[in-house]
């Protein structure tokens, strides 16, 4: 696993990584940990919809497969802290034709981090939207923007907008400027099938 790129994440290439995170809980312990700081289990727990006893197991699954660690004790030095490695995570299914393996293990965690964000615009628009102020509620939203590119044009598109926002997820809390506050950007790049050409129009 490797952090180099610009938005400080993780890369998972470890099939068995993959199907590690591929799990409700271990996907909400990660998130929670990225999101808010490090915690105990017993923090996490309720967030999570686990045990302690439980989350704890699902924290020390995800440390073997190095997505978290020990963080610095709290106040009470008996209770074990976690926290995670990077800010967030990335994989891809293999070039490679024949890694049937990582494709499959690449495709289980893609179904399960579907699964989890498809109601996030339901529910925002339910319980958030109504109560946002005029100049939030007009920036957000979505788009919905089909573009007919080449394979190597989509690496391109996807590399530039990691650009613009590098700035934004990297730079530190102190130098956010007033009024700041945390934004959602859902981003899902999903090419056709090759039948569903129709030429040149998007």
């Amino acid at each position: 696993m490797d952090s180099g790129n610009r938005l400080g994440d993780i890369e998972i290439t470890d099939p068995q990584a993959m199907r590690a995170l591929a799990h409700p809980v271990r996907l909400a312990i990660l998130e929670r940990l990225q999101r808010h700081g490090p915690a105990t289990a017993t923090q996490l727990a309720p967030d999570v919809g686990a045990t302690p006893s439980v989350t704890s197991w699902h924290l020390r699954h995800l440390a073997g497969f190095g997505l978290v660690r020990d963080a610095e004790p709290g106040p009470d030095r008996r209770q074990r802290r976690w926290e995670a490695v990077a800010r967030g995570f990335r994989f891809e299914a293999p070039a490679d034709p024949d890694d049937d393996e990582s494709r499959s293990a690449a495709r289980v965690l893609s179904r399960e981090l579907f699964l989890r964000s498809a109601d996030l615009p339901n529910r925002w628009a339910a319980e958030v939207e109504p109560g946002l102020e005029p100049v939030w509620r007009r920036l957000a939203g979505l788009a919905n923007t089909r573009v007919v590119v080449s394979a190597d044009e989509l690496a391109a598109i996807e590399e530039a907008i990691e650009r613009v926002l590098a700035p934004y997820v990297t730079r530190d809390e102190a130098a956010r400027p007033d009024g700041a506050r945390g934004v959602k950007l859902l981003r899902y790049a999903l090419p056709e099938g090759a039948g569903d050409q129709t030429g040149g129009t998007p």
